[in-house]
């Protein structure tokens, strides 16, 4: 009964056929009688259980789930192996000298315990192949890893197998797909040990076992102390986590009571207090430093004043606030967060994104007005596409500069734009009393924008009438509103920003100006206006260069092509303004659904992090974010969002709309505020 036998019923000689030596916890300490007593007990009561086993043994469970991940450790040194389970809601690592006996008595109440909830219960064990034999060896980048999956011969797991099967080879390792084995053996276990459950209790009960051979590719086994390789281990981590999570999700289905409605909540809810840690720790590395007021000049005034005077034949020099931290001295802080810690797939991937992101961050702000500095904000913001530069020629071609220059209107100053953001303050208030959000007027900018939380609206700005509302639309229903829903989550990052936020949230901004209706040709002409001074900086073109191009090439006012200019050219040359008609035109190619657009408030985060959000708000470790955005239930905004959502539509499209709504524009100065 405890010896494994191969499909044509015979036991296996020697060392086991997943490569792996005979033996396991056989023999050794028993684990202590009273911890398991406390785990049963905790079970029963449906409470969730973090234990330390001894060793580096451990159990977790999150909560009551039909299945559980099990790593025994064999013989031989075998590093990274159980970071294979970590990621998952129910899992157990084993202590290496474990007897047994109290292994069967600490699985047996688990898989009971979960029997009597679901009516059936799966265990999963996965290994190492300790030794490939006469294979090739699985790290060779021409050379397919085998990943072996051990099937029970008795028992009907035909849909979990396929689906897990299927998801498995989906998995790519070196720029290879991985092939997937499949074997029956009578006894799943992890190569020559009995069985955690045995073989003819777990039939009479419910209890189904699968067994996985992973092919050990994150690690270099032909060295003596067989270094990891951390960047493979944790994407092979978090691909194995999304198969297994999806056969738990048919097992779940086909075989138990329970009905999750999405496979993600079959996964981790619990957040442990390395995440929080790790968060905390973050965000207060950001805190450090306000990115953006860092690199915004402090002297623009005097700058244009000064660049009139030269009869726009010097280029202005920009002045910076100094920063207020030692760049070296917070590197050594950021890099002391120790985010290798955080066992959640999910969560590691994005908190290792914002420690890179800040770093670049820090080492852009010390290269401020150096060559350097260019190169970092490509790393940042990218470069511009020929396809974007395409599409922003085109549109300064189409977009005549006469009728983007409409008569004089009444000016709305500083002071009254502060007003009115008081009073859109107030609309949200209403909803979320948490919504702090406060404006005031300022000499350290120069425009209008959002500094954690707050409006900042610089001393000498003045807006026409028509640019107000479409404003606040821009600044407080998007950047304010994800910056509040933000805080509402547990994470402190989805407030100050994950990596790479920026260009989904400058999209989202733009599109409530046009759902405003306040995307005027002008406003789509500057836009492209900053696509085409980004391509020509990053080519070596100097300050007058780009003014002049503007002005001279495409009939651009000087105060316009000097605003345009200064904000790329600031610091030594930042691309981010590309991302306004990059985020507009990738968030329209991607827009499939209302409630989609809904979602993408729930923070500030990246286009390519949704997915990894909408798995945490199933797996509910996030909640809905609590203000929705005043534009989406804009005068108008339904029709222009129907429009959006065509699979056709793309922003060259816009230009017709723009030109109608300017030909009747007449009477109406611009978007009436909803009651």
């Amino acid at each position: 009964m405890g010896t494994i036998l191969s499909s044509d019923g015979k036991p296996p000689s020697g060392k086991s056929r997943s490569g792996r030596e005979p033996g396991g916890p056989a023999k050794g300490p028993a684990i202590d009688p009273v911890l398991i007593a406390q785990i049963r007990h905790r079970l029963a009561e449906g409470k969730q259980v973090r234990r330390s086993l001894g060793g580096r043994g451990r159990l977790h469970v999150d909560r009551e789930l039909p299945f559980l991940c099990v790593y025994r450790p064999p013989a031989k040194n075998d590093p990274g192996t159980d970071q294979l389970v970590t990621g998952e809601a129910s899992y157990l690592i084993l202590p290496k000298s474990a007897s047994e006996g109290s292994v069967r008595r600490l699985v047996t109440p688990i898989a009971e315990t979960m029997v009597e909830k679901f009516g059936a219960f799966l265990l999963v064990e996965i290994w190492a192949k300790l030794d490939s034999g006469s294979e090739a060896d699985p790290r060779a980048i021409d050379v397919a890893p085998v990943i072996e999956v051990f099937r029970p011969a008795t028992t009907d797991l035909d849909n979990t197998i396929e689906v897990l099967v299927r998801q498995l080879a989906k998995i790519g390792v070196q720029k290879q797909s991985v092939q997937v084995r499949t074997q029956a053996w009578e006894s799943v276990t992890a190569g020559g040990v009995r069985p955690l459950v045995p073989s003819n209790w777990a039939k009479q009960l419910g209890v189904h076992s699968i067994g996985i051979a992973v092919p050990p590719v994150y690690r270099d086994e032909t060295q003596p102390d067989t270094p990891l390789f951390p960047l493979l281990l944790r994407t092979l981590r978090s691909r194995l986590g999304l198969a297994l999570r999806r056969a738990f999700y048919e097992f779940a289905r086909t075989r138990t009571t329970h009905r999750p409605p999405h496979y993600h909540e079959l996964g981790r809810r619990a957040v442990v207090k390395a995440v929080w840690q790790v968060d905390g720790q973050l965000a207060e590395v950001s805190r450090q430093f306000d990115y953006l007021l860092s690199i915004t000049p402090t002297n623009t005034g005097d700058a244009w004043a000064r660049f009139k005077r030269s009869r726009f034949e010097h280029a202005p020099e920009f002045h910076y606030l100094p920063l207020p931290f030692d760049p070296p001295t917070l590197k050594r802080a950021l890099f002391q967060i120790p985010v290798e810690r955080i066992e959640d797939p999910a969560l590691a991937t994005i908190f290792t994104e914002k420690q890179d992101e800040l770093d670049r961050m820090i080492t852009m702000l010390a290269d401020r007005n150096t060559s350097r500095f260019v190169l970092g904000s490509l790393q940042l913001f990218g470069n511009v596409s020929e396809e974007l530069r395409s599409t922003a020629l085109y549109l300064l071609g189409e977009l005549s500069p006469r009728s983007s220059r409409g008569s004089s209107r009444p000016s709305v100053s500083a002071e009254a734009f502060v007003a009115r953001a008081e009073r859109e303050f107030e609309y949200y208030r209403a909803i979320d009393p948490s919504f702090t959000a406060k404006a005031r007027v300022t000499s350290k900018v120069a425009g209008v924008m959002v500094s954690r939380g707050k409006l900042l609206v610089g001393r000498t700005v003045e807006l026409a009438e028509s640019r107000v509302d479409p404003l606040l639309q821009h600044e407080v229903g998007t950047h304010l509103v994800t910056y509040y829903n933000g805080l509402a989550q547990p994470f402190r990052q989805l407030a100050s920003g994950l990596a790479g936020y920026e260009e989904l949230q400058e999209g989202l901004a733009v599109l409530a100006e046009y759902l405003t209706g306040g995307l005027t040709r002008s406003r789509l002409r500057q836009l492209a206006g900053r696509v085409l001074v980004v391509t020509l900086c990053v080519d070596g073109a100097s300050f007058i260069d780009s003014f002049r191009v503007l002005v001279d090439g495409h009939g651009f006012s000087r105060t316009s092509a000097y605003n345009i200019t200064m904000r790329v050219y600031r610091g030594g040359g930042l691309t981010k303004d590309a991302i306004y008609l990059r985020g507009l035109e990738n968030l329209v190619r991607s827009l499939r659904s209302v409630e989609q657009l809904e979602s993408m408030f729930i923070g500030k985060a990246a286009m390519r992090q949704l997915g990894v959000i909408e798995e945490l708000r199933h797996r509910g470790v996030l909640i809905a974010p609590p203000l929705r955005p005043r534009f989406l239930d804009w005068p108008g905004a339904a029709e222009r969002l129907t429009k959006l959502l065509r699979v056709d539509f793309s922003i060259r499209d816009l230009i017709d709309e723009l030109s109608t709504r300017a030909s009747s524009r007449g009477s109406s100065r611009g978007a009436r505020r909803p009651e």
